[in-house]
């Protein structure tokens, strides 16, 4: 007797239901930002600021997003400079997809959703997330490093000045130095093992990890990484600068930029998914404080992180799909290998 029992096929009701808390979660981070900041601008009066965001056309905006992708892209460039030179059998565009794709993530507490790029890695590639975390680690460190030098050189030359840029600034190139030292970044993790006598695995992955840092070293691989990060956020910045030109602040191009760039900083330092809060708040008042009034700086601020942070978010909610679907596919090619 033939039985009528189908075997049962996987559920697809589990990741949809994730997608949808993630988008609910972004939506409701975004909607919350947005809110503090338009409760802000009723603070200063509701005609002014339409007036000042009614000069900025679909021109302009496009701009904005375009020297943003800008950023992007080189930093993308830059993902793939180091996965060549680890090793990994990835292509341009494959690197510039998991770059792109880990976006969506980037609301997540201190970033450390991106690190899905290396589960993509893993399933694509079968290298483990020990042999691959260095990526995260430089990816991070550069991004430090060129934003420290921009920061320093931009309140060096500028004739205004931001209380307490130098000394971040200072603790920003450190943390990057030591990010790519691989003895005593390993010397580090040994000493805190030893303090905190807990998490064995944890600290020797961590180990293994910095130790791996060694093949980066090399001087042409990091002044390659520090150029295409300098431009990257040098392009942002400039963003910000003509953003303020446009709606008719008068503060000169590198303290914009250095504006943008503490800002990004602290509020990265926070640990606030995606720096939301402490650098719309540090923003505004750096804004405040070289004489921009808050008619300028409120929108200024709001324009700025929607065509960066969350355009850059915007990007990884389209490309993260594509991602997922082509590394589980992988994934299982290479199972059935």
């Amino acid at each position: 007797m033939s039985s009528s029992h189908t075997p049962s096929q996987p559920s697809n009701d589990a990741p949809t239901t994730r997608r949808w808390r993630t988008v609910l979660f972004w939506g409701g981070l975004f909607s919350l930002t947005l809110a503090g900041l338009i409760g802000l601008a009723g603070t200063t009066g509701w005609e002014e600021t339409m007036r000042l965001i009614s000069k900025l056309s679909v021109q302009h905006f496009l701009i904005l997003l375009g020297l943003s992708f800008v950023n992007y892209f080189l930093r993308g460039l830059r993902w793939h400079l180091f996965a060549r030179r680890l090793g990994l059998p990835t292509g341009l565009l494959q690197n510039i997809r998991h770059f792109l794709g880990g976006f969506a993530m980037s609301v997540t507490p201190g970033r450390v959703g991106e690190l899905v790029r290396m589960r993509w890695l893993m399933h694509e590639t079968a290298w483990a997330v020990e042999r691959t975390a260095p990526l995260a680690l430089l990816d991070r460190a550069s991004d430090l490093t060129a934003i420290a030098f921009i920061l320093g050189l931009s309140v060096s030359f500028s004739t205004g000045y931001i209380t307490g840029a130098v000394p971040v600034a200072l603790l920003a190139f450190v943390v990057a130095v030591l990010s790519t030292r691989p003895a005593l970044l390993a010397g580090l993790v040994t000493r805190l093992y030893k303090i905190t006598g807990r998490w064995p695995h944890l600290f020797a992955r961590i180990r293994t990890a910095a130790r791996s840092l060694k093949q980066f070293s090399n001087t042409p691989t990091l002044l390659a990484a520090l150029f295409l990060g300098l431009v990257g956020w040098l392009a942002e910045g400039y963003a910000f600068y003509l953003l303020l030109t446009w709606l008719g602040a008068e503060v000169e191009l590198l303290m914009a930029i250095a504006i943008f760039v503490f800002a990004t900083l602290v509020g990265g330092l926070t640990g606030a998914p995606g720096g939301v809060g402490g650098a719309e708040a540090s923003m505004v008042a750096l804004l405040l404080m070289q004489g921009v009034p808050l008619e300028i700086g409120v929108p200024a601020t709001a324009i700025i992180r929607i065509t960066t942070l969350w355009f850059a978010i915007g990007i990884g909610l389209v490309v993260f799909p594509f991602a997922e679907r082509i590394s589980m596919r992988n994934k299982h090619a290479l199972e059935n290998r």
